[in-house]
């Protein structure tokens, strides 16, 4: 029997069993199955032992026409956390199987499993990036059917195919018979690394499940500078404990950067590692808390076989809502116990006026007197040695009237709280930080530390373009030349096309999403005129089912007629997005011009903070896709002066300046 691979190569790719195909072949089944055991680091349960021996003998017969290929058993795919039964690589093809022991149809799931490992190893296996993948499920006793070429997207990715167990031989060898591609190093391939770039709601799973982000990380850009971060902030808050201080940081960063991400991790290894602190994350996003919150719960519940309802008391302590903790401590002078709050989204944090009005409204407190901001750390100003708070601020990312940027924060440092030490990025001198007077004043303090590994500056959401938040900086900020030069380096990768039929928009959206990559239309909430079109923004969606639930769903983002708005989608994300384009920021030829519907007729709007709102608004819609995205852009009609074409025409002209091409 041939040694497997020597041992001097560094593997990436990791399985429970590698070898080439002769050895494989010549290799007793049950010492495989010795191999196999002794990797699985669970419980071995029954049925899979049972699963393994009855898939060895049918890969055996299958692989025996290949004896240059090799072979994986339980093939590791990080972002998923999950493993695909087995892969070959034979006639320069990756080859990924799954089975379903004693199935005889092929369930649209499994499909869509198998095609999911082939496009996570696309994506985010280096030495996979230019390979041919081909997704096969072999469910055992599925009756036979004639071979046909296969369809291969163009990255190379087939699309998942059927078989059975008699004829998972002919069909690898129909298909290396049938295609001829260049060839490539396979040893080299195995030593390739990985960068999965999970969505937050994977990532949350991954965090809350193990405590670590270990097998999601990256060894990109991105993800150090995201390790530099969180070391960065542990060392304030490490400083602040041993020197009995208070102490805030502020961590900028552009859209998709993984500021949520980098919170989570911070939050739950400083519960991990220092229990004492109580660390804590908070987040005043009410549809975000709301997704995780379910995912997490649903996860809990399937894993563990708890109800869901034992499964949901243990998630709420990990992700909190900040509203409920500003309440628990609004009239009453308690100590918190938590020493570190993490604090999402912080530029969202209300300014006095708005958080006064809602207290007097909702909560019955007519003397409440304070900006969030400044109530949130007189709270935590309560503890008479030390803490830390960490705000996550988003660029550009204030979408709602009485959201106060960073400037309500700094106020409150500068008049209440001089003693706290503060450490911050330097970006956040830049004008999309939103800070309503003379920044250099207040960094010039000598209690404020300027630290360049508090910015997260790489968007990890695009993993197919980390230039896409500056793209759509340059579109917003209408700077079409510059939006067409960045245009053209990201475009190869990260497509963009525009349409004027919502029904190409939706078909393309189907056309490019394979196995469960989530696609849906969103739009801003105050796109009321694309009503006609099919689109009304004002019903009400369930964040959760609309992110959640699956194709087979109504209420879910696949069949494109529940429209997600700003509100719902920020923080989250999608594979592929249908970004729906109305009157209320459209561009005339020269600049934006900013609208609002109201009753029966748009009106000018020309306050400065709400002409932010709506430039946000659409900041946060154009970057909600990883992967790409169709502008719908209406026709208008002359019939009809609340949707004239002036207010769609040249949004549409300006968008190509762009340089994003048309569908149609």
């Amino acid at each position: 029997m041939r040694d497997p691979l020597p041992v001097r190569i560094v593997m990436a790719i990791k399985a429970y069993y590698r070898a080439p195909v002769p050895s494989f072949l010549d290799d007793d089944v049950e010492r495989i199955l010795g191999v196999l055991t002794s990797a699985h680091h669970h419980a071995l349960e029954e049925s899979q032992r049972w699963a393994w021996l009855e898939q060895l003998p049918i890969l055996k017969t299958a692989f025996a026409g290949h004896p240059d290929g090799w072979v994986f058993l339980e093939l590791y795919i990080p972002r998923m956390g999950k493993r695909v039964d087995a892969a070959l690589i034979a006639r320069n093809i990756v080859f990924l199987i799954e089975f379903k022991v004693g199935a005889k149809e092929h369930s649209l799931h499994a499909l869509d499993q198998v095609q999911d490992y082939a496009l996570d190893l696309k994506n985010f296996h280096e030495g996979s990036h230019d390979v041919p993948i081909v997704p096969i499920l072999v469910s055992t006793k599925a009756e036979s059917k004639p071979l046909q070429e296969l369809r291969f997207a163009d990255d190379l990715v087939a699309f998942a195919v059927g078989t059975n167990r008699d004829d998972l031989g002919p069909l690898i060898d129909f298909v290396c018979a049938r295609r001829i591609f260049p060839a490539w190093n396979i040893e080299l391939w195995m030593t390739r690394g990985y960068k999965p770039t999970p969505s937050i709601v994977e990532a949350a799973e991954v965090l809350y499940r193990t405590h670590s982000v270990t097998e999601i990380s990256r060894s990109d850009a991105g993800a150090i500078n995201l390790r530099e971060t969180n070391t960065s902030v542990s060392t304030v808050i490490d400083r602040s404990r041993l020197e009995k201080s208070k102490s805030i940081c502020f961590v900028t960063g552009v859209p998709g950067s993984g500021k949520t991400l980098a919170g989570l991790d911070l939050a739950t290894r400083r519960s991990l590692e220092h229990v004492e602190e109580h660390a804590v994350f908070l987040s005043g996003n009410d549809p975000l808390v709301e997704v995780l919150r379910e995912a997490l719960t649903r996860d809990k519940a399937k894993r563990e076989g708890i109800s869901k309802k034992e499964a949901e008391r243990e998630v709420r302590s990990f992700i909190q809502n900040i509203r409920h903790f500003r309440d628990e401590y609004v009239g009453n002078d308690s100590i918190p116990t938590e020493k570190v709050v993490v604090f999402d989204e912080a530029q969202r944090a209300w300014t006095r006026e708005q958080a006064a009005s809602f207290m007097q409204r909702k909560r019955g407190q007519a003397n409440f007197d304070m900006s969030e901001p400044e109530f949130l750390l007189s709270v935590m100003n309560r503890h008479a040695d030390w803490c830390t708070v960490v705000c996550l601020i988003g660029g550009g990312q204030e979408i709602n009237t009485g959201e106060a940027g960073i400037s309500e924060w700094i106020s409150a440092l500068e008049v209440r709280f001089p003693s706290w030490e503060v450490y911050v990025s330097p970006r956040i001198v830049l004008p999309e930080y939103g800070y309503q007077g003379d920044i250099d004043v207040f960094l010039a303090s000598p209690r404020v530390h300027k630290d360049e590994r508090l910015h997260l500056a790489v968007s990890m959401r695009s993993f197919r373009a980390e230039s896409l938040s500056e793209f759509v900086g340059y579109l917003i900020d209408n700077r079409s030349d510059d939006a067409r030069t960045t245009y053209e380096v990201i475009h190869k990768d990260y497509p963009i096309f525009l349409t004027r039929d919502l029904g190409s928009a939706r078909n393309w959206l189907r056309s490019h999403a394979r196995g469960t990559e989530r696609f849906g239309l969103v739009a801003s909430s105050g796109a009321l005129r694309l009503r006609p079109e099919g689109i009304f923004v004002k019903a009400d969606i369930e964040p959760a089912n609309w992110f959640l639930n699956s194709s087979s769903d109504v209420r879910s983002s696949y069949y494109l007629e529940d429209v997600a708005s700003e509100f719902v989608v920020q923080g989250l994300e999608l594979d592929w997005a249908g970004v729906c384009w109305d009157g209320d920021f459209h561009h005339k030829g020269t600049g934006w011009a900013c609208q609002s519907f109201k009753g029966t007729k748009w009106q000018s709007v020309s306050v400065e903070s709400r002409r932010l709102y709506l430039k946000n608004a659409y900041r946060v819609l154009l970057t909600r896709a990883r992967q790409g995205m169709v502008l719908f852009v209406p026709r208008g009609s002359t019939a009809d002066r609340t949707r004239s074409p002036c207010f769609y025409d040249g949004t549409f002209e300006y968008l190509r300046n762009c340089g994003i091409p048309a569908l149609d």
